[in-house]
C-alpha cells in the first residue's frame, strides 16, 4: 500500500520509515511529494499544529486518493508564552529560513535567564473511505512532545530548523543537532507522534 507523506523533506520519510520497522509493518510504499503529480498545497491557517497537520493531511489525500501522513512541528519557548509555535518555520518573515529564525529567536532571548522550551509536533493520518477497513474515510492525530532547553548559541551540524538551539533533556550537554540520526528518532517529538500513529497504519494493511 502506498502512503503519502505530505512532505519534500527526505529525513521526514526516513523517520516514519524507521518507526514501522520498529512496529514490524511491511507492506507499505512510502512516497513523498516529489514522488506525485504536483497539487497546491493549502495554506497552513491554524492556530494549533493540530490543525495545521490536518490541513496538509486532507489536502494530500484528496489531491492523491492515498492515505496521507503529514505533520506540523515547531518549537515552544516557555518564556515567550510557547512561541514560535505554529509560527516556528516563518519566525523571521521567511518561510523556512534557519538561519534567520536562529538568530531572531537568540536576539529576542538574549537577556532571558529561563530557557525552558520543548519541541513539539503534531502527525495527521487521513485515510479515504475507500482505503479504510470500514469503509469510512477517517483522521487520527497524535501529538510528540521533547522537552528541553534553549541554547544561547547554536551548536552541531546535523538536523535543520532549531536543531542547533535545541539542548534535550534526555541529552544533556549536547543539542539536537549534536545527535546522530537514530539518537534523534528515539528520542524526537515527530518520532513520538509517529509511534502513535503506526498501530493505525498497520490496520491498513492488515498488520
Amino acid at each position: 500500500m502506498k502512503i503519502l507523506v505530505a512532505s519534500g523533506n527526505a529525513k521526514k520519510l526516513r523517520e516514519l520509515e524507521t518507526v514501522l520497522a520498529e512496529f514490524s509493518i511491511a507492506g507499505v510504499e512510502l512516497v513523498s511529494l516529489k514522488d506525485v503529480e504536483p497539487y497546491p498545497e493549502p495554506p497552513e491557517t491554524g492556530l494549533t499544529f493540530e490543525e495545521n497537520a490536518l490541513i496538509k493531511a486532507r489536502a494530500g489525500a484528496a489531491a492523491t486518493g492515498l492515505a496521507c501522513v503529514a505533520d506540523d512541528s515547531g518549537i515552544a519557548v516557555e518564556a515567550l508564552n510557547g512561541m514560535p509555535g505554529v509560527l516556528s518555520a516563518r519566525w523571521s518573515g521567511d518561510h523556512g529560513d534557519d538561519q534567520a529564525n536562529n538568530d531572531l529567536l537568540l536576539a529576542q532571548m538574549s537577556d532571558i535567564d529561563h530557557r525552558a522550551a520543548a519541541f513539539v509536533s503534531c502527525c495527521a493520518l487521513d485515510v479515504p473511505a475507500e482505503l479504510s477497513p470500514d469503509g469510512q474515510p477517517r483522521e487520527i492525530t497524535a501529538e510528540g512532545r521533547w522537552e528541553g532547553a534553549l541554547l544561547r548559541e547554536p551548536r552541531g551540524e546535523n538536523g535543520f530548523g532549531y536543531d542547533p538551539l535545541f539542548e534535550p533533556a534526555d541529552c544533556p550537554g549536547r543539542s539536537s543537532a549534536e545527535l546522530s540520526p537514530d539518537e534523534k528518532n528515539e528520542r524526537s517529538h515527530r518520532g513520538a507522534a509517529l509511534r502513535v500513529l503506526a498501530p493505525e497504519i498497520a490496520k491498513l494493511v492488515g498488520a
